[in-house]
């Protein structure tokens, strides 16, 4: 006797995006298709800039994790480090949040997984939530990536109501701190999700136009877009 097998259904896998994806999308859809989806060119390191903020961000949570010494040339660091272990509540370190379409907490690598983010430092205290995101490059105003961590926070952590958010800026040696609550969180989604709808819409129809600036002359490293070391100039 032949017995009947039934397959579950598939389940379709959830298109995602992060920050840095939407501000690369926003900078030149092209260059972040093929360099950020495809991988057919790498990001340039613009004076070995990159390399420097990822060997601070590595340094940085190595000194938070497990007390390693920061390396001679970043001790001027030191100082945020210290500052970090003096607060109170639970400390996260390189912490890996996902939350769904609607807002609900997931794991970083689910298939529905809808937007993902990673906080430098997160401390949980109480309804009081710190997170200090560390920046090695010129001081810049944008608080998108604020919001965007406060939401993770947020969808994890229920009983949270107030999240400190702020940038570190290493160089400078200053920070520029938000305060965000739930209310302001979901009003900022207001003008954001029609940006990140956009990019949607471009992953579903593979629809990744160049956008010409002055980035294409300098930085870029797409050498198959037609603006490739032109930019703006036709």
């Amino acid at each position: 006797m032949k017995l009947e097998t039934h397959r579950a259904p598939t389940r379709k896998k959830e298109w995602s995006w992060s920050y840095s994806k939407l501000k690369n999308f926003d900078v030149c859809p092209k260059r972040m298709y093929e360099i950020d989806l495809c991988g057919n060119f790498k990001e340039d390191m613009q004076g070995e800039a990159l390399k420097w903020g990822d060997d601070v961000h590595k340094a940085l949570a190595r000194r938070l994790k497990d007390k390693t010494p920061l390396p001679t040339e970043m001790k001027n660091y030191e100082y945020w480090a210290d500052r970090v272990e003096r607060g109170t509540g639970k400390l996260l370190v390189e912490q890996k949040y996902a939350i769904t379409r609607d807002f609900r907490p997931t794991t970083y690598f689910a298939d529905d997984v809808w937007y993902r983010g990673i906080g430098d430092v997160v401390r949980i205290d109480g309804r009081v939530a710190l997170v200090l995101d560390w920046k090695t490059g010129k001081v810049l105003e944008d608080s998108v990536q604020l919001m965007l961590m406060a939401q993770c926070i947020f969808s994890h952590f229920p009983n949270v109501t107030h999240v400190r958010s702020s940038f570190a800026w290493l160089k400078e040696d200053c920070e520029t701190p938000e305060l965000l609550t739930r209310k302001e969180v979901a009003d900022q989604w207001v003008e954001l999700l029609p940006r990140v709808l956009v990019m949607e819409q471009a992953a579903q129809t593979l629809t990744y136009p160049p956008k010409p600036s002055g980035i294409c002359m300098t930085y870029c490293r797409v050498t198959n877009c037609p603006f490739y070391k032109k930019g703006n100039r036709r």
